[in-house]
């Protein structure tokens, strides 16, 4: 993917925007294009780092209440700035059942707004801005939520989807 395609700004979504496009490999080496994953419901999460402590719990919460998800039609996908090899390994450490895709450019986040300026401990800079887009089944944006929490997003989620 080309970042001329994508734009150099992070954009936030908007309910009712068609869902930016991209393909992107999967953690097992397996081409993704966005017409093929978001021909239905899909939740789309969006992470800094497999294996830390924020994203493991993120992706842990994600895998407990997959079933829940499921059964309202929404698939889960995580997409993350570490390589293939990387997003398998965390799979495979945490048995997580659903796709993990590898976005090293960071284009895609940054086409879906998942990419701006943070801050730690004063200092500022650009990174990966945890994020969570749901889309519907003819790839427009339902709800875009930016820089949520790692911990209780899920079950913020179960409530805005009428799960809970």
């Amino acid at each position: 993917m080309n970042e001329n395609s994508l734009g150099n700004a992070a954009t936030r979504l908007e309910p009712g925007q068609p869902a930016p496009v991209f393909e992107l490999l999967d953690q097992d080496g397996v081409v993704a294009s966005s017409s093929e994953v978001l021909a239905q419901p899909t939740i789309l999460f969006f992470f800094p780092a497999a294996g830390s402590p924020g994203c493991t719990k993120e992706a842990a919460d994600f895998q407990d209440h997959l079933e829940e998800f499921a059964q309202k039609g929404y698939q889960i996908i995580g997409i993350s700035p570490d390589s293939p090899k990387r997003l398998k390994e965390f799979s495979l450490s945490h048995d997580l059942t659903f796709r993990l895709l590898s976005d090293p450019e960071v284009s895609v986040h940054r086409a879906y707004g998942a990419h701006g300026e943070k801050s730690i401990y004063g200092r500022i800079y650009k990174g990966v801005l945890r994020s969570t887009v749901i889309t519907d089944a003819n790839g427009h944006v339902e709800q875009a939520m930016y820089n949520v929490k790692a911990t209780g997003h899920t079950n913020m989620l179960k409530k805005r989807l009428g799960i809970i």
